[in-house]
């Protein structure tokens, strides 16, 4: 009896630790669903080479969310922005595809605009600026076009 139930609290002990485990592991690893409150937007950008699904999505340099799908549609990349639920981003933000150091990761800034209405959940942000691409400012710059 005494055996049995030493085997029962072992079990019921591991079972929650890895339940523990795996929402740590979906949290920390950003994966969606559990616990984070992201409500998605989206922006149409001409080039997003180099983003990445997962990517930081930031305001002021500080992380507010991170880049869900990215498709194309009509020629367009559509870029889904997963954002903190307490951000709200108004109809004249401007969203841009920028890379953090000279041949660094890209990511998505958002800059605030001056409007008074927000953009609805699995609505569109309407100004965009695409990155910028090196190599073809180095092939401008080396056939004289720049």
């Amino acid at each position: 009896m005494r055996k049995r139930r030493l085997e029962l609290s072992v079990g019921v002990f591991v079972l929650i630790g890895a339940v523990c485990l795996a929402y740590l592991t979906l949290v920390l690893g950003r994966v969606g669903g559990l616990g984070l409150n992201e409500y998605p937007v989206f922006a149409e950008f001409d080039s997003v080479e180099g983003l990445r699904e997962g990517a930081s999505v930031e305001i002021a340099g500080v992380p507010v969310g991170r880049v869900g799908q990215i498709a194309l549609v009509e020629y367009r990349a559509r870029v889904e922005v997963r954002l903190s639920a307490h951000i709200k981003v108004d109809t004249e933000a401007i969203c841009s595809v920028r890379t953090k150091g000279i041949i660094g990761e890209k990511f998505i800034r958002l800059e605030p605009g001056g409007g008074n209405e927000f953009v609805k959940p699995g609505g569109l942000i309407r100004e965009t600026v695409s990155g910028v691409d090196l190599q073809d400012l180095v092939s401008q710059f080396i056939h004289g076009k720049l």
